[in-house]
């Protein structure tokens, strides 16, 4: 299996997308450097950049802020089968054009029903909670092995620990416990506790730029500091590739297991996401840092304390992203090496077979 992965970012405000044949013609506007952010319209650019791209070699667009595709450009998205999603500067999906799906509606019709099914939806999140739990934890004995200090590694060997007994405690679970009506919320209240413990030693993954990356707590809606700013980021990326995958396998990504429905929300994609989180967002942001490929000097804060990324750091982080997701890492379930891009469509493909009832259970992707 080969899965295309490639994504077109339009990060800089005024890039203007159209169509030439089967083409897209991307005209990306050059600003003055002393040019505030909130002044940034076509009519202010000194140059432009101009890339005509194939759309064979797309997967995906991803438009962040005020940018424009025009409507034959868009057509021929649909045509082709490249999703176009359009985020804030956050990086929060607004929404998501896609053409009309070819998926099996026999497959959605069963992902409903295990929906609607209380005992279904305990037993599929607590496999997606203990993914979530176990991916942690490796990264926190991780930054143990690492770690120069007795004082830090003897914190984190006990966190690690606490981390263990919930996972054993999730898998003493028996099946009569799932079907009880508290069952989804004793298990988000675990991952709460999980979570908890995991962000606690969070910041003693960082071994360089621990004054200017503080860390105290998750914040967000919006951000609060400048490693929230880059963790919120990154989830999002993560998030666009979970909804594309699932999209890809006939599934609803709004319709979830774990997470609860609400308007607008991909609930689905939030619950295949959570596996990713530790080993794909947070490693990948703690490299960033450590490297000192990303400094204070890629973020700003605005007023009411919101801290956002600069165009600079928002573009060196995509670049670093898709560097990342071209590392091949095997599949401990199918014992066959992947691109880290093709990790997503393969757990969604999983999924689907376990709802099929291919598969007895839902079995998260953690990396050996």
């Amino acid at each position: 299996m080969d899965v295309a992965q490639n994504t077109l970012y339009l990060t800089t405000p005024g890039s203007y997308v159209a169509r030439d044949h089967l083409t897209l013609r991307v005209e990306v506007p050059v600003y003055p450097e002393d040019l505030p952010p909130e002044e940034r319209v076509r009519e202010r650019a000194s140059d432009w950049r101009k890339v005509s791209i194939p759309i064979h070699h797309l997967e995906s667009i991803c438009v962040f802020g005020s940018s424009t595709i025009s409507p034959p450009a868009l057509q021929l998205c649909w045509e082709q089968g490249v999703a176009v999603n359009f985020l804030n500067d956050l990086g929060q999906l607004q929404a998501r054009s896609v053409g009309v799906p070819d998926t099996s509606v026999t497959l959605r019709r069963t992902q409903f029903r295990a929906a609607d099914d209380p005992g279904r939806c305990a037993s599929i999140a607590r496999q997606i909670i203990a993914g979530k739990i176990q991916n942690a934890r490796n990264s926190l004995l991780r930054a143990a092995r690492e770690s120069d200090h007795p004082r830090e590694q003897q914190r984190l060997g006990q966190t690690t620990e606490a981390l263990a007994a919930h996972l054993r405690a999730l898998g003493q679970w028996p099946q009569d416990q799932l079907c009880r009506p508290d069952a989804l919320d004793r298990l988000r209240g675990v991952e709460g506790q999980a979570g908890a413990l995991y962000f606690n030693d969070f910041s003693l993954m960082l071994k360089q730029q621990r004054d200017a990356f503080t860390f105290i707590t998750r914040s967000r809606r919006p951000p609060r500091d400048r490693i929230n700013c880059l963790l919120s980021f990154l989830y999002a990326l993560v998030r666009h590739d979970c909804v594309a995958a699932l999209t890809s396998v006939g599934l609803d990504p709004f319709v979830g297991f774990l997470h609860a429905e609400r308007p607008n929300r991909p609930a689905l994609a939030l619950d295949l996401m959570e596996e990713f989180r530790p080993w794909l967002a947070d490693r990948l942001a703690l490299t960033l840092i450590n490297r000192q490929q990303i400094g204070p000097e890629d973020f700003v804060q605005r007023d009411g304390g919101a801290v956002e990324l600069t165009d600079a750091g928002r573009k060196r982080i995509l670049k670093a992203y898709q560097e990342r997701k071209q590392q091949r890492l095997t599949h401990p379930l199918l014992d066959q090496e992947f691109r880290i891009a093709q990790i997503p469509f393969v757990q969604a493909r999983i999924l689907a077979r376990h709802l099929r009832g291919d598969l007895p259970d839902y079995v998260p992707f953690v990396p050996r």
